[in-house]
């Protein structure tokens, strides 16, 4: 069984826009070689940064949501975006289409 999390932001503004790129190239860097990673991919959709990772173990994500340069991602969210996010089992990777639908019916604010 897998652990895939799908996200999704809209920045507030324009200098929001700059600061969330800041934040999140080097995250979504430590994504991609973090332990337990099995696919780590980005798109952008109806005004959304969109993230889909997959994750040997709900344990391998929760290690990387606590990682030092996704904190510092995190604790700037609130003052330059909105989201939602959506984290769930599952017994084969999804495809883009698949996660963004399954994020639009389900998931919560983040």
């Amino acid at each position: 069984m897998m652990y895939v999390s799908v996200t999704g932001l809209k920045t507030n503004n324009l200098y929001a826009s700059m600061k969330f790129w800041l934040l999140t190239i080097p995250a979504f860097r430590a994504a991609q070689k973090a332990d337990g990673i099995l696919l780590c991919e980005n798109k952008s959709r109806n005004g959304y940064q969109h993230t889909l990772t997959v994750w040997k173990t709900k344990a391998h994500m929760l290690a990387y949501v606590r990682s030092p340069k996704h904190m510092k991602a995190m604790r700037a969210f609130p003052s330059i975006a909105i989201g939602r996010l959506l984290s769930y089992e599952s017994d084969a990777v999804p495809s883009w289409d698949e996660a963004l639908l399954k994020w639009e019916r389900e998931a919560r604010n983040g």
